[in-house]
């Protein structure tokens, strides 16, 4: 999940126009947070890739996972 994220942010991001630092200042979050998510970081605190998301309209959600029925 973390790639599906990290790849999501960096798409929008670059999608804007916006550099990392562009963007790190927009959202509200450190520089390093947002160079390490989209590197693709396994821990992070999901209110602060909320709040990045944000920026883009986009947010977390929880979805059930989709088991194949035996």
């Amino acid at each position: 999940m973390s790639t599906e994220i990290a790849n999501t942010i960096k798409s929008l991001r670059k999608q804007y126009g916006l550099t990392q630092v562009e963007t790190a200042r927009k959202a509200g979050v450190s520089l390093a947070f947002l160079r390490e998510l989209e590197q693709g970081k396994t821990t992070a605190r999901m209110d602060t890739v909320n709040q990045l998301l944000n920026l883009f309209g986009y947010c977390l959600t929880a979805q059930p996972k989709n088991h194949a029925q035996s």
